[in-house]
């Protein structure tokens, strides 16, 4: 079931096999894997290390019961390094789904806005935690607001580009095909509840690939109807950075 795909593969299974071990003996029937980009990447924030997806991609495919690797990613148009990605994605020959990745700007701009108005403090902050906040803190904020305006910064821009329903969609119809005997979702996204919950409810098996503090409460607790949460520390080694592997492994 699992045939390293390159002699640095082998050499780390030899050393660290827990792991795949693990893997192997939860994988089941034909596996489909969806890897949610955008929630992906930050976790090398926690991690302190980064995922190399042509490594990624060897180590997959060394799993012979993988039969697709859906990768959703946003593209930032004329952005060098976004379309090397995209470009790096087809090369590995993932199933890629990608779309525009949308710039939002918001204004930051105080001319008119009271010192203790949360007018602009409310496009950042949810409302519940707004409301905690004393008038001494909603004036600082705007303060620091005025201070960025002064060196003429008007609006704060924000990169967005959801894949939720995509993947989300994706999933459903392999289930309706019923081909699919096991899901491996990367992402800790609260919004894949609802599709995780009906693919374990007809009687398939999903697991969560993610990382510690990084899997939303509506996952977590799907745990009871079987979701298992597979932390990728375990296979660090087989798809970080060649410069992160562990000595001696590399």
């Amino acid at each position: 079931m699992f045939n390293p795909k390159t002699d640095r593969i082998k050499k780390i299974y030899q050393n660290q096999p827990k792991g795949v071990d693990q893997l192997m003996s939860i994988f089941s029937g034909k596996v489909n894997m969806y890897i949610d980009y955008a929630n992906v990447r930050p976790w090398a924030d926690t991690l302190g290390w980064h995922i190399d997806v042509r490594r990624l991609k060897q180590f997959i495919n060394s799993f012979s019961c993988v039969d697709k690797i859906n990768f959703y990613v946003g593209c930032l148009d004329g952005n060098t390094d976004s379309m090397k990605f995209i470009r790096d994605i087809k090369k590995y020959k993932y199933e890629l789904r990608t779309k525009p990745v949308k710039i939002m700007k918001y204004s930051i701009d105080t001319t008119s806005v009271p010192l203790q108005s949360t007018v602009l403090i409310n496009q950042f902050m949810r409302s519940a935690l707004v409301r905690k906040l004393e008038v001494a803190e909603i004036e600082n904020i705007n303060r620091i607001f005025s201070n960025l305006n002064k060196r003429d910064i008007y609006y704060i821009e924000d990169r967005k580009c959801n894949f939720d329903v995509e993947l989300g969609s994706d999933m459903i119809m392999n289930l309706k095909q019923n081909d699919i005997s096991t899901y491996v979702l990367w992402s800790g996204d609260s919004d894949f509840a609802d599709s995780v919950e009906q693919i374990l409810n007809a009687g398939k098996k999903v697991i969560l690939f993610a990382t510690a503090r990084k899997v939303a409460t509506e996952l977590n607790g799907l745990r009871s109807k079987g979701l298992f949460i597979f932390d990728i520390k375990k296979i660090k080694n087989y798809i970080c950075w060649r410069k992160e592997i562990d000595a001696g492994l590399a």
